[in-house]
Formats: C-alpha cells, structure tokens, sequence
C-alpha cells in the first residue's frame, strides 16, 4: 500500500475483523493517540496446553501493546475485543484493573496448587500503561504475599523499577526475569519495535539484575530470515557477558491478520529486502507466512531454519556453556494463617 508512514508506531494500517461484517479505514493524516479502556474480567490466570509452550500459566493484565512490535502474534487476539489487529492493537489498551485481585483470589482457592506464573504470555507487563496503573507491581505483591513463584518476559527496562520486589522473591527462588532482545542495529528495532527499550538499554537492565542476583536470560525473538538472523551470535554475547544464564529464540510466523500488516509494513520500511525476508520467511513454513503446526511452528524447518537453529546453537555453546537458570521453587507457597504445604 501506498501512504504516509504513522511514526512511532508499528502497524501503518488497521486490518479487517475477522469476527466483524463490517470494517472502517484508518485515517491515515492522523497519528492516533493511545487509548485506554478498563476492563473488569472474571478471570485473570490463562492456560494453556499447547505442546510447544509445556503447559504454561500466564497472566496479562493489559490486552493490546503499545510497544508496537510488528510481528507480535497476540494481535490476532485483539479481534476478540472488537479491535483491528493492526494499528488498534498498539492504540487502543484493555487495562484488566481487577487482575491482581483476581490472582489472589485464585491463590486462596484450595483448588491452586502452585505453579509459575508466566507475566507477558501475551502481551508485555512493562509497556508503557505500567507506569500509570502499576498492576504488574501489584500481581509482583501478590505472588510475594503467598509465595508464588513468577518468571517475566519483557522488552522494557521499566522491569527495574521493581527491583527491590524482585529481589524479596529471588531470597526465596521465585522469580526469573527473561529481556527479549531481537536486534542491536537501532535503525531496525525503530522500524520493527518502535516503542520498547533500545537494545543498550536491555543490555544495562539485564546485567543491574543480574548483579542484583536474580537469574536473567534472554529470548532473542522472533528471529526474522534476512532482516535479524545474522545477529545471533552478537546478541547471545551480549547477552553473556550482562550475565544471562539462558538464551532462546523463535521463527518469526505471520499466522492471521499479521500477515498483511508484516508486508505492508516491509513493503514500507525495507522495500530493498521485502521480496527476499518474505520468501525465506515462507521456506520456513512449508511455503506460507503462517504455520499453525504443533512441533514446528516456533522453530520452522528447511535451510533457512536449520541454519538459525545451527548459529544458536553454536552461540549457545561458544558464550554461554554450562548455563542454566534454576528451578523456581514451589516450597514457600502459603495462604494467610495456613502452614506451608511442603
């Protein structure tokens, strides 16, 4: 598509809705300010049983994202509110106001058990709406509280702000926090993350929490054939040297609606290399942008996987061997003027 690029944002175009007949088109003259709306669900914790993701239990008290990542998966879930996928999803912000009283809630059930509760299975807990509503505090309180232990995946150093709670959970090993770092050339991440962290500074919050003690790792993902893949190695150092006991990656996939907001987006940003990251994106796929096959779907397969699969590895093995994060206890969960359960 043809028309004037929205800066600081991600998406430049607001995609139909699947669940909606009818559609509207985005006025392109305008920058859209960011919009919040509140949102009182009856329950915050989420599983999920998907093999690639081992059970996970997560909770996300803001649906939609302002940092604008364009390659985020959780925006085909912004079709649910009624929103578009594209630019809605990093404009218009469900604040969940009563999470952190509907995760203690489910904690005083006897039918918890306590598991890890995974902060931004969705969307991240540290964009920019946290500084104002502090949920993300409040469900860090919660988890302190009753001895739940909680791993944070982020791309912003406002994770800092909390340090101080951070460091109560780690006296007792509930707590990780992962940085995803996707790329170090800033023109890029401008272009692909326009409102998160630079790349310095998740580099400088991963190694402050790394010297405070808590165990830190990175997630450099998605990994985008022709546009970040030759990066690996530089991140994986990187991110040993600030300390990181774990580095993973993903395959980027364009499943649903991310699909025509990624080539619209390239289209624009990096016309040269369009062609060339859409194709090598496809050999990932089984010759699609999308990939909804359990197994493969994260990681891809053919030559350009396997040779992202391969350089990861070889990082791995070169800048952080013998690493490993530990396992987060379950021995200190506790409900008020209950004993331990273990």
């Amino acid at each position: 598509m043809d028309h004037l690029r929205t800066k600081g944002r991600g998406a430049q175009i607001n995609t139909p809705n699947g669940f909606q007949s009818n559609r509207y088109e985005l006025d392109e003259t305008l920058s859209p300010k960011t919009k919040y709306f509140e949102e009182y669900p009856k329950k915050v914790v989420n599983f999920t049983n998907s093999p690639d993701l081992r059970a996970m239990i997560y909770v996300n008290p803001y649906q939609g994202c302002e940092h604008g990542c364009i390659y985020c998966y959780a925006r085909n879930s912004h079709e649910y509110w009624g929103f578009s996928a594209g630019m809605d999803f990093e404009s218009k912000i469900m604040i969940k106001r009563n999470a952190p009283e509907l995760l203690e809630k489910t904690f005083l059930s006897k039918k918890w058990k306590p598991e890890t509760i995974s902060l931004s299975g969705n969307t991240d807990c540290y964009q920019p709406a946290e500084r104002k509503y502090q949920l993300t505090r409040k469900i860090l309180e919660v988890c302190l509280k009753y001895g739940n232990p909680v791993s944070i995946l982020t791309k912003n150093s406002m994770v800092l702000r909390d340090l101080d709670l951070l460091q109560s959970l780690n006296k007792k090993n509930l707590v990780h926090v992962l940085l995803s770092v996707t790329t170090m050339d800033e023109k890029l991440r401008l272009a692909l993350e326009p409102r998160t962290s630079t790349a310095v500074k998740r580099f400088q919050t991963l190694k402050t929490l790394s010297d405070a003690g808590i165990p830190t790792g990175v997630m450099t993902a998605p990994i985008i054939p022709g546009l970040n893949d030759h990066e690996i190695p530089q991140l994986i150092q990187a991110a040993a040297e600030a300390g990181a006991l774990y580095a993973g990656y993903t395959v980027v996939r364009l499943n649903g609606a991310i699909g025509p907001i990624f080539e619209d987006w390239i289209y624009q940003a990096f016309p040269d290399k369009a062609e060339k990251v859409l194709n090598q994106i496809k050999d990932c796929h089984g010759g699609k942008l999308n990939d909804s096959r359990f197994g493969v779907r994260m990681r891809g397969e053919g030559r350009f996987a396997e040779n992202i699969r391969a350089l990861h590895q070889v990082s791995i093995r070169k800048y952080m061997p013998d690493r490993k994060l530990p396992d987060l206890s379950k021995d200190h969960f506790q409900r008020p003027g209950q004993l331990s359960l273990f």
